[in-house]
């Protein structure tokens, strides 16, 4: 089980994401935009990859979390931080908070792939393990926090963990300027919302008119379900997929007030479309991605998000899978 406390802080804007992109400057690595000839003919269009795989940590969740961490005084660092995550979220804030000089404990599930519970205690955070099923995360956290006088980094629904997320769409429109291209449509992978909503926000301010889609596993697609309802939606009932890092069973009530009003819909993509997109990324890029950190890429090689004659950018989240779960995804090539 997992809460949804109401949010009471006030989104971020373009400044805000334009601080965090001097604060991780140095410390997060710019990623590049990525090309290949025979994606492009697979897709029949111009597909640029923004691979959060070769990101610290294996992931985009590095950058929310050192400029959350950092806004953080001095002295209250000292008392450590607290974060509750099935992996990417953890290990970004574990190095953040090592780097920054703050104890981190973490809240994992007991079922998060090994390699990202063994990748975040490796930066030196205490792991503290639960049920997904049958206990609820937020809460215990919170619990932790309040005995230890630590502060929360929420895995997304934060002003300033939205902002460092928000930089990668500052890198996108720099660097689509640098090669002289325009983009038709960006596809970002979505599960809470937070890494969308800043790069959605930092992408209408620099790049409007250009359209932002999320791409979720089946089953998984409230954030989709929501931008047609108009109301926050939940997971489906039952629902399972091995996209471990995009479970939120609902959109972020401080996100979704964001991707409400800066989002152009999204898609849902199945485990064997993702497998399928994994796959594909190892052999025409050379990247290893997470079932989690393929879902766009899925979008666009399936064609529900359509690149023909189009160019298109595709944000790859993540590259932290055990691997036997990227070796079954390799079957799919």
């Amino acid at each position: 089980m997992i809460s949804s406390p109401t949010v009471d802080f006030a989104p971020p804007g373009i400044a805000d994401i334009e601080q965090a992109a001097e604060r991780i400057q140095g410390q997060a690595v710019l990623t590049p935009l990525l090309e290949s000839p025979a994606l492009n003919r697979i897709v029949g269009g111009r597909v640029l990859v923004k691979p959060e795989v070769l990101q610290r940590t294996g992931s985009f969740k590095f950058r929310g979390a050192y400029n959350c961490i950092s806004r953080i005084s001095a002295s209250a660092r000292k008392a450590g931080v607290v974060a509750f995550s099935s992996g990417n979220h953890a290990q970004g804030v574990a190095a953040a908070a090592k780097m920054l000089g703050a104890p981190a404990t973490i809240v994992m599930p007991s079922d998060a792939p090994a390699i990202k519970v063994e990748s975040t205690r490796a930066w030196g955070a205490e792991i503290v393990l639960y049920d997904r099923a049958k206990e609820d995360r937020d809460a215990i956290a919170r619990g932790i926090a309040r005995k230890q006088g630590a502060s929360v980094v929420p895995p997304f629904d934060h002003p300033h963990v939205i902002a460092g997320q928000g930089t990668i769409g500052l890198e996108i429109a720099r660097q689509l300027a640098a090669l002289g291209a325009t983009a038709d449509a960006v596809v970002v992978p979505c599960g809470g919302g937070g890494l969308i909503a800043g790069t959605s926000l930092a992408l209408k301010h620099a790049l409007p008119g250009v359209p932002v889609y999320a791409a979720e596993p089946q089953g998984y697609d409230d954030t989709t379900r929501s931008l047609r309802s108009g109301h926050r939606e939940q997971a489906r009932a039952g629902a399972k997929s091995f996209c471990d890092a995009l479970l939120a069973p609902m959109p972020g009530e401080l996100t979704f007030s964001i991707n409400r009003r800066t989002l152009a819909g999204g898609y849902a993509v199945s485990d064997a479309e993702v497998a399928g997109a994994m796959a594909t990324a190892f052999v025409h890029l050379k990247l290893v991605i997470e079932p989690g950190g393929a879902v766009a890429l899925a979008a666009v090689l399936t064609g529900k998000l359509d690149a023909r004659a189009r160019t298109v950018v595709v944000v790859c989240t993540g590259g932290n899978v055990d691997p036997g779960v990227f070796a079954a995804a390799l079957s799919f090539s």
